[in-house]
């Protein structure tokens, strides 16, 4: 307890995956979490990994047989009881993947949002079950404390119709198949990183590259999102993990109408069997592995990785007339000094030259292109979790101030 008795204030920010939920806690008034925690592998057992503010290991004093995300929500409440006794609270935010043209912003969840985001499982199938099933066991786990969901969409719904539309008959661009775009609470922690760092650049037009498991780029032009590789669903655009990315429709044809796949067994390929797994022959989708192996079929796998990252920075550049700033971020992006190192050789016709040494350092910010080079690169860590946090006080400061 302090020394008023009163408990201290917190912020929790969710991550559900579809089997893993991730868990940050933020003490009011701060942007480094005091612990962040990982639940993996629910439904097959599970492990869980939890560490203080210092990267330190914490070990709670019970193991879990994480079953469902329910089971996971357990193990978040006894690491806040364990760990932080003397703390509560405030509000909880939660990643969803997708908002929809409905949700711009963050926004507190109620019983109506709920059914809404529900409607949306159909175009996020393999996140938005499990982002909804990790706010049902949070609104379980801390009745009557305010949820607040954190939209992926969100940051990209800035886009003219000429960056998001198809060119299908322009009546379902108006009932809502559209390139919604993803990686948005990544994309806005970058955004204000490079505003905070660097604000000559952000006013100026910035290609954020976001590569993990999940892959894609984004023009941001003066703060704002202009275009996204990521389409109508978050299966478009870069080849990923296990995802195939931009892929001509008569290839789904084909495989629909000649080889007489199932819809079932198509999303498989396409979203689990594909990308670097599928590129490098079933050897991996982790872009370590792949590097380490230096066989045929990883280098094949990185290549054309690397190939698709440059051709769509390029169309980024060409979407805002110009390129001021790239910026590498996610697990890839952060960890993988070989990418960045083709990529950036390959962007040689656009004026990139890159520092060979600051691009070998180990974590951290930094500038990464050298002082000749007519277009400027960094390597930005980024933060997911703090945006959300920001977005649950935010949200709960404006609830004070209108109800005072």
């Amino acid at each position: 307890m302090t020394a008023n008795n009163k408990k201290a204030k917190c912020f929790l920010a969710l991550n559900a995956g579809s089997s893993s939920l991730k868990f940050a806690l933020y003490l009011d008034g701060q942007e480094k979490e005091s612990m962040v925690g990982h639940c993996e592998q629910i439904g097959t057992g599970g492990n869980v990994r939890i560490k203080d503010i210092d990267g330190k290991p914490l070990t709670l004093p019970k193991t879990y047989e994480l079953d469902n995300h329910e089971a996971a929500m357990q193990v978040v409440m006894d690491a806040l009881a364990h760990f932080f006794p003397d703390i509560e609270v405030q509000a909880v935010g939660h990643r969803v993947v997708h908002g929809g043209r409905s949700f711009d912003g963050p926004i507190f969840i109620t019983p109506t949002v709920l059914e809404n985001l529900d409607r949306l499982v159909k175009l996020a199938p393999l996140h938005e079950p499990h982002n909804i099933a990790g706010i049902h066991a949070a609104m379980a786990a801390f009745p009557g404390v305010p949820q607040i969901a954190c939209f992926d969409t969100a940051f990209h719904r800035s886009q003219r119709f000429v960056n998001n539309g198809f060119a299908i008959p322009y009546h379902y661009y108006e009932e809502g198949i559209l390139r919604y775009g993803f990686h948005g609470l990544s994309y806005e922690y970058i955004n204000a990183e490079v505003a905070r760092i660097a604000p000559d650049l952000h006013q100026g037009k910035v290609v954020v590259a976001h590569l993990g498991n999940g892959a894609s780029l984004c023009a941001i032009e003066a703060g704002r999102s202009k275009a996204s590789t990521m389409g109508f669903t978050a299966i478009d655009g870069l080849p990923m993990g296990t995802r195939c990315g931009q892929l001509d429709p008569g290839v789904v044809l084909h495989f629909l109408e000649t080889e007489g796949m199932s819809i079932s067994e198509l999303s498989r390929i396409l979203y689990k069997e594909s990308g670097l797994l599928g590129l490098s022959g079933g050897l991996s989708n982790d872009m370590r592995v792949l590097t380490e192996a230096g066989t045929e079929a990883a280098n094949r796998a990185i290549d054309f990785f690397v190939n698709k990252v440059c051709a769509g920075v390029a169309s980024m550049a060409a979407a805002m007339q110009g390129i001021d700033l790239l910026v590498f971020t996610a697990g890839i992006g952060e960890h993988s000094s070989l990418v960045r190192r083709k990529v950036c050789e390959n962007l040689a016709w656009m004026g990139v030259v890159l520092d060979d040494i600051s691009n070998e350092r180990g974590k951290g910010r930094r500038l990464i292109s050298a002082k000749d080079s007519k277009l400027k690169v960094m390597m930005i860590p980024t933060d997911e979790e703090v945006i959300i946090v920001r977005a649950a006080r935010a949200l709960l400061a404006e609830k004070v101030v209108a109800e005072f």
